[in-house]
């Protein structure tokens, strides 16, 4: 129950109230538990660390009221205004906060685990390191406010507006965010792990580094999501469901994903009236995007599938020479030429890298004159890709290797061409390589368009 005499003072007005506090030189603790200040002007009452446990604060004006480190557990503020208020380090733990206007006020460090806040008004307020574990926030107003490194975990934020927010390092771990708005806001570094934002608008919003995991049975649900230019650098996304999102403009670099992130149906157009373009993959969302609509990818494209030679070979001295000199010879032919060095220790990256190469290219010309890389990457090769040539060429000093029995039964592989030094090879170049190898390009899209 509240002190008489300190009720009395407060009632005598916030004047004598704040005068009286000043007076106070031993620091007692004003004591208004469970007091009825129901529509009391308190604006600019010093009530710091003031107990008010239970307190009716309903529809009380408290603007720019002194509330730090003050004691509101389960106090009824309901319709109060708070606007500006300082409430650093106040304990509102379970209180009912319901339509209350906190616009700009100060909450950092606040406990209000189980508040109802439902409707209130916090546009700008400033609630870093904050701990709203299970607060309900159905429908209030958080836009620009500043939560930083808050806990909300298990909050309901469902429909709620936290639009420009600054939720940066937050822990919003089950949080229900179904529906709410979170255009702009900053949640990098965040963790939202099991969190439910389907539906919700992330559009624009910065997600680096942010942690959406969850398990399978447990996952981040980001179902019907707007993440139109979200940034998602480096953001772990295992196990999370981001089926049907609007991802245009989306930034994806570093995601961190595995096999059960639903990745289904995600919308690449860039808006609702637009012809809808969905994929399945977030990661290739913007290339394929551009494929579609950009005249200079589609070029390159197919510049890549109509020009691109692979040249193998190992980058020796003497054998360097022979492959820079074919190199240059093709290029003056309007080819594009890749050269890939085998003189270095294979790896599983290089091994990922010639194959990916070799998918690309028009056909392969391979040096295998001291080559024993380039042999043991042909095997990958020549049976992975029956549509890309393979022309190999060999000095004539050299004997051809007995594995060559094996690739000679693929349409693909073309008969060796020895040559006896780089200048007749380069001479006998248009005859012996390219006109073979596009011979059998030609041969092997007819019999590719016939299946």
């Amino acid at each position: 129950m509240a002190n008489p005499d300190h009720l009395k003072m407060l009632q005598k007005g916030v004047d004598e109230w704040n005068a009286w506090r000043t007076k106070d030189v031993l620091g007692f603790t004003p004591d208004l538990s469970e007091a009825n200040l129901s529509g009391a002007n308190l604006s600019g009452a010093n009530l710091r660390s003031a107990r008010l446990s239970g307190a009716n604060l309903s529809e009380a004006n408290l603007s720019g009221a002194h509330l730090s480190e003050a004691k509101l557990s389960g106090a009824n503020l309901s319709g109060a205004d708070l606007r500006e208020a300082n409430l650093g380090g106040a304990n509102l733990n379970e209180a009912n906060l319901n339509e209350a206007y906190l616009r700009g006020a100060t909450l950092i460090g606040a406990h209000l685990n189980g508040a109802d806040l439902r409707g209130a008004t916090l546009s700008g307020a400033h609630l870093d390191t904050a701990t709203l574990i299970g607060a309900t926030l159905d429908g209030a107003t958080l836009d620009w406010a500043t939560l930083t490194r808050a806990n909300l975990s298990g909050a309901y934020l469902g429909a709620a507006n936290l639009g420009g927010a600054n939720l940066s390092g937050a822990y919003l771990g089950a949080a229900n965010l179904v529906g709410a708005t979170l255009s702009g806001a900053y949640l990098d570094g965040a963790t939202l792990i099991g969190a439910h934002l389907d539906g919700a608008n992330l559009s624009e919003a910065n997600l680096f580094r942010a942690d959406l995991s969850g398990t399978t049975s447990s996952r981040a649900n980001l179902s019907g999501t707007d993440l139109s230019y979200a940034s998602l650098a480096d953001a772990d996304i295992t196990n999370a469901d981001l089926t049907g999102c609007r991802i245009y403009g989306v930034s994806a670099w570093g995601l961190k994903l595995n096999d059960e992130t639903k990745q289904q149906n995600l919308i690449i157009s860039r808006s609702r009236d637009d012809s809808e373009i969905t994929v399945d993959n977030i990661e290739v969302a913007q290339f394929i995007y551009l494929m579609l609509n950009n005249q200079k990818v589609r070029e390159v494209i197919d510049t890549i599938t109509s020009k691109v030679v692979l040249i193998l070979g190992r980058f020796t001295d003497e054998r360097k020479a022979v492959l820079d000199a074919l190199r240059d010879e093709l290029r003056k032919r309007n080819y594009l030429p890749i050269l890939f060095d085998f003189d270095k220790p294979a790896s599983r990256n290089a091994d990922e890298t010639i194959t990916l190469l070799a998918r690309m290219a028009r056909f392969v010309v391979a040096d295998i004159s001291d080559a024993k890389s380039v042999l043991q990457e042909l095997r990958a090769i020549v049976p992975e890709l029956p549509s890309v040539p393979v022309q190999p060429v060999i000095i004539a000093s050299q004997d051809e290797p007995g594995m060559f029995d094996f690739y000679r039964g693929f349409r693909s592989f073309l008969p060796v061409h020895r040559y006896d030094t780089p200048a007749q090879l380069l001479a006998e170049l248009s005859d012996r390589v390219i006109k073979p190898s596009e011979a059998k390009v030609l041969e092997l899209r007819a019999v590719s368009s016939a299946r």
